[in-house]
């Protein structure tokens, strides 16, 4: 499994348009990806930092998602308008440990 941790923080230039293209690309990881995109969880801290993490089953699900063209386009606007900061890691998740149901963590 493929755990991606994107760090960012908004800036002044962040508007309406974020939260819009931010639906709609949400709507289209799901569609892209399928059963190989895992959680998708959103985390704001009281400082204003953004964390997203994102499990993937694969990485060729991941490298498709990486290289959708409407994905880099919003990427070029993130860092061109949307962020003051941002910082992205992709990690191989080597053990899982849950009180949920196995079968939704493959590779354990």
């Amino acid at each position: 499994m493929i755990l991606v941790l994107f760090r960012s923080r908004f800036s002044e230039r962040a508007d309406k348009e974020y939260d819009i293209t931010e639906d709609r690309l949400a709507r289209r990881v799901r569609e892209l990806a399928g059963d190989d995109l895992v959680h998708i969880k959103n985390y704001t801290s009281d400082d204003g930092e953004r964390l997203a993490l994102v499990w993937w089953r694969n990485p060729e699900t991941l490298e498709r998602w990486r290289n959708d063209p409407e994905h880099q386009k919003a990427q070029q606007l993130g860092r061109e308008r949307w962020y003051s900061f941002y910082e992205l890691s992709v990690a191989e998740v080597i053990r899982t440990s849950s009180s949920e149901d196995a079968s939704r963590y493959p590779g354990r």
